[in-house]
C-alpha cells in the first residue's frame, strides 16, 4: 500500500486523516513520557509541580492552535464549542469520557493478558493504579482547590470527582466524625460479568492500592480498611466497601 509513498503529500486522504491522528497519539505518549522521567529523576513531588505548569502551558498553547485549523473559537482559554453545549449535554459528554478512559485501561489489561498471562496483567494494572491514583487525587485537589489535609470532608467530596464517580454507583454510609465507609454499589466492570454468568474479577489487589493511594494523597492522615472487595463474599447492595479513618492520638 505504501510502496510509492515517500513523504506525508503522497498518502490518500483516508490515510492522511490516520497520520493525524497517529501524530495526536504521540502528543500523548509523549506528554506522559516527559511526566515519568521527570518522577524518575526528580519524585512525584517535583514532578507534580512542573505538570501543573507544563499542562496549563501546552493545553492553551494547543487549543489555540487548533481553534485555527478546526474552525472554533475560545473564550477565556475554554473552547467555545463546549460553553454553548448543555449543562445536561456536558455530563453526557464527561460519561462518555469515562466509559472511554474505562475502556482504555480495560485494552491495555487485555493486551497485557492475552500477550504475557493473566498474573502479569494484574501485576501491571496494580503498579498502573499506584501512580494513577495520586495523581488524580492531586488532579482532583487541585480543581477544587482544597488544602493540603482537607480531611475526612474533604476525601469524600474527591471521591465525587473520581473519573470512577461518572460511570459507577457509589454510596458514604456515615460513621461518625473520624470514620466513614464508601460502598461501590454499581460497578461497570463486575456488572457485566454478573450479566454474562461469570464470577466477580478479583480486583481486590487493585483495590487495595488504589484506594489507600488515592486517601493518603488527599490527606496523608487518612488511613483505609477494606471491609470486602472480589474474591471476598459480598451483599447484593455492593460489590466493595472501603472504612476511611482519622486515629485520634
Amino acid at each position: 500500500m505504501f510502496s510509492k509513498v515517500n513523504t506525508v503529500e503522497d498518502l490518500d486522504h483516508e490515510n492522511t486523516v490516520r497520520f493525524v491522528l497517529d501524530m495526536f497519539h504521540r502528543i500523548i505518549i509523549h506528554y506522559g513520557l516527559w511526566f515519568n522521567e521527570i518522577k524518575h529523576q526528580m519524585g512525584m513531588e517535583k514532578a507534580l509541580d512542573v505538570l501543573k505548569s507544563a499542562s496549563e502551558r501546552s493545553c492553551g498553547v494547543q487549543l489555540k492552535r487548533l481553534s485555527k485549523i478546526l474552525g472554533f473559537e475560545m473564550k477565556d482559554d475554554l473552547p467555545q464549542p463546549l460553553l454553548n453545549m448543555s449543562k445536561e449535554s456536558l455530563i453526557e459528554l464527561m460519561g462518555s469520557v469515562a466509559a472511554n478512559w474505562l475502556a482504555n485501561d480495560g485494552v491495555w489489561f487485555q493486551a497485557v493478558e492475552f500477550s504475557s498471562g493473566m498474573n502479569d496483567a494484574k501485576r501491571c494494572n496494580d503498579s498502573c493504579w499506584a501512580q494513577f491514583s495520586p495523581f488524580e487525587a492531586w488532579s482532583i485537589k487541585k480543581f477544587l482547590n482544597l488544602p493540603e489535609k482537607p480531611g475526612l470532608d474533604g476525601l469524600k467530596k474527591a471521591l465525587n470527582f473520581r473519573v470512577y464517580a461518572r460511570i459507577n454507583t457509589q454510596s458514604i454510609v456515615e460513621e461518625g466524625p473520624d470514620s466513614f465507609v464508601f460502598q461501590m454499589n454499581e460497578c461497570r466492570v463486575q456488572s457485566a460479568r454478573k450479566r454474562k454468568g461469570l464470577d466477580d474479577y478479583p480486583c481486590k489487589s487493585a483495590g487495595l492500592v488504589e484506594y489507600t493511594y488515592f486517601a493518603r494523597a488527599v490527606d496523608p492522615e487518612i488511613h483505609t480498611e477494606c471491609i470486602g472487595c472480589p474474591p471476598d463474599d459480598h451483599p447484593e447492595e455492593w460489590y466493595c466497601a472501603w472504612r476511611f479513618k482519622i486515629e485520634k492520638d
